[in-house]
Order: structure tokens, then C-alpha cells, then sequence
């Protein structure tokens, strides 16, 4: 059984999977949390458009299963590189259902996200099998590039951190995982609440004073559980896609709530043009509707990662297997991390 201090970061061998590798290891090691690697694969589906560079014969198992080996030799290179000793899996089917049985395991899932094709597309890519909306743990969606292809630079160490807020209990909830993690890295942390445009309403002054009361109801209980915390607070106009996607340029993480259909879903997995998961240049921390219900089914206390809902052995899950691979060459780790990430030094 996998215990709830480990992280599980899913890989398909592209660059933008080796990223969320690296930045699920490099927190794995300040939080001391274990890392599972899982590489995913369908077959006929595979030959055309599951791993990257490769190629295999349609329904070609065994080739597509070694194939699957290699990546998770390179992602647990990357990790060992940081000091963090990672298990592999693999998995066959579906990514998305099973991905979301495996987060009753797991602290935290992280995936990569590179925009068209692969696995982040097959979790992220409709709202009916997303794994945002549906998990039972918080989900990281690290990007690889910006809107203009630029790739993205991601720090050691974090310093600061949003998240949008807002009284919903699905924002509650982000408020206080962003704090918690905040508080981790000893990092700031900036809570953005989007109100309507007022300009020209009535009473325009009066309004916006009822926005920042609330706001500040809902920070003091931080401040109390989190007296060290720096925490800014911030009213912003207009939709909360803009001001969380521009809070990805200066922050290290952007946490935000997902209320599952509708609601949050629509700002993180609607149109391309609106996505907060498709325009974000840093992390994004979903925090999922079915993460708070179960937060919900424990008055007396919140659940500590994973959600207080039943695990499941991996042999319970199909198309799951815990398979030990060698861990590549460290060259091979720092050539995949000189092309994710140039800027590192």
C-alpha cells in the first residue's frame, strides 16, 4: 500500500514531463515526502501518440512496455539527481480513470503540461475525464513553455505564492493548503480576490469596502494558525483567470480551487484562450471538489494528504504494476535537464 507522504509525478517522455519530474522531486526532498513515478501507455492507441520520439508496431506490447521502462529510467535519474529515490509504475488503459484511483494514495499528483498530444492532453484535455476536477488529492500542472514557446524557468526554492480566493468552500479550502505550503518554504504569500468591474456602479466605495471586509474574514483565520506568515492581500477587477494567470509570471505557484462541473472547472479547463491551465507560466495547484467533500465528511478535523476517502491496494486497480527499472546514467539526467531547463546553473 502506498502511504500518504508520497508524491506521484506521471511522465510520457517528453520534456514536459522530465520538468514535472524535477519539480516533483525538488519538492519531494524540502518536504520530505517519497516519490512514485508512473508511466502510462494504451495500446492501439501508443504507436500514435503516446511517447515522444519513439515509434512501435501498432499493438506492439511488449515493445511499447520496454519502451515504457526507458522513460522511467530517465525520470528516476532526473530524481536521483536531487537525492530522491523514486519507485516506478506502469500503467495500461485509460490514463485518466486510473490516475484518478490512484490519487486516494497519494499527497499529491504532478504532471506536466506541453499543450496538444500525449499524457497531460489525455488528463487534462476534457472536462469529463480531467483529472483536476475528479482527483481525490491536489494535482500540480507544471507547464514547459509559455503562450510564444519560451521555456520555463522553475527555482529551487520557492518564495512566493498565490492563490485565488474566494467563499466558496472549494476557495476555503485553497486558502488554507496555500497557506500550509506557503509556510513550508518560508515563502509570501499574496491572496488574490476577483470582484466585478464597479466602475461607475453605485455606491462604487461601499461595495469594494464589503469585498475587502470579507476578504480579510476569510485571511484572519490564517493569520492566527500562521503567525510567521507574510501574507499581502489584493481586490482585483475582472475575471480570475487574468489575474491568476498574471500572478504565474511573478509567483512560483498559483493555487486555486476546483468546484468539478462548472464553477472553477470552466476558468481552469474552458477555451484555450481563457484556460488557466493553458496560459500559466508556473505551477498551477488545483485543489479538486472531491479533495474538499471529503474534508467535508470529518468535522472534526481536515484531512491530512491524501483526502479521508478509502485507499486501494495497486493490485485493486487494473491495469497498474509496480515495476522496478534502473535508474539511467547521470549524464543522461543532466543532458534531459540542460534542454528542459537551460537557465539552470
Amino acid at each position: 500500500m502506498i502511504n500518504d507522504k508520497a508524491i506521484l509525478v506521471g511522465v510520457d517522455g517528453s520534456h514536459a514531463s522530465y520538468k514535472a519530474t524535477w519539480w516533483a522531486a525538488n519538492y519531494a526532498k524540502h518536504a520530505g515526502l517519497t516519490l512514485q513515478i508512473v508511466c502510462a501507455y494504451s495500446l492501439p492507441s501508443y504507436a500514435a501518440v503516446s511517447f515522444d520520439a519513439t515509434y512501435t508496431a501498432m499493438g506492439d506490447d511488449n515493445a511499447a512496455h520496454s519502451d515504457a521502462q526507458e522513460i522511467l529510467s530517465k525520470a528516476k535519474a532526473i530524481a536521483d539527481e536531487q537525492g530522491v529515490e523514486a519507485a516506478t509504475l506502469i500503467v495500461t488503459g485509460d490514463p485518466a480513470s486510473v490516475f484518478v484511483e490512484l490519487s486516494r494514495n497519494y499527497n499529491l499528483i504532478v504532471i506536466g503540461n506541453r499543450g496538444k498530444g500525449g499524457l497531460a492532453e489525455r488528463l487534462l484535455g476534457t472536462t469529463s475525464s480531467s483529472l483536476p476536477a475528479y482527483a481525490y488529492c491536489p494535482i500540480v500542472v507544471v507547464p514547459y513553455t509559455d503562450d510564444d514557446g519560451n521555456l520555463m524557468h522553475l527555482n529551487n526554492t520557492i518564495t512566493k505564492v498565490a492563490v485565488g480566493s474566494d467563499e466558496s468552500k472549494w476557495g476555503l479550502k485553497a486558502l488554507d493548503i496555500a497557506a500550509d505550503f506557503a509556510a513550508c518554504w518560508d515563502a509570501e504569500l499574496d491572496v488574490l480576490s476577483a470582484v466585478p468591474n464597479l466602475k461607475g456602479v453605485d455606491g462604487e466605495d461601499d461595495v469594494m469596502k464589503s469585498y475587502e471586509d470579507d476578504l480579510e474574514v476569510r485571511i484572519k483565520p490564517l493569520q492566527e494558525s500562521h503567525p510567521n506568515l507574510k501574507i499581502n492581500k489584493r481586490i482585483v477587477s475582472g475575471p480570475a483567470v487574468n489575474a491568476l494567470t498574471k500572478a504565474s509570471y511573478d509567483h512560483d505557484v498559483v493555487v486555486v480551487g476546483s468546484r468539478g462541473r462548472g464553477g472553477f472547472t470552466g476558468l481552469l479547463l474552458g477555451s484555450t484562450s481563457q484556460g488557466l491551465l493553458q496560459h500559466a507560466v508556473g505551477p498551477v495547484y488545483v485543489v479538486p471538489r472531491k479533495y474538499v467533500e471529503a474534508a467535508e465528511s470529518r468535522l472534526d478535523t481536515v484531512p491530512s494528504s491524501p483526502a479521508e476517502v478509502p485507499t486501494k491496494s495497486l493490485e485493486d486497480i487494473a491495469g497498474v504494476e509496480e515495476i522496478p527499472v534502473d535508474k539511467a546514467e547521470p549524464e543522461v539526467a543532466k543532458e534531459i535537464e540542460k534542454t528542459i531547463d537551460p537557465d539552470r546553473q
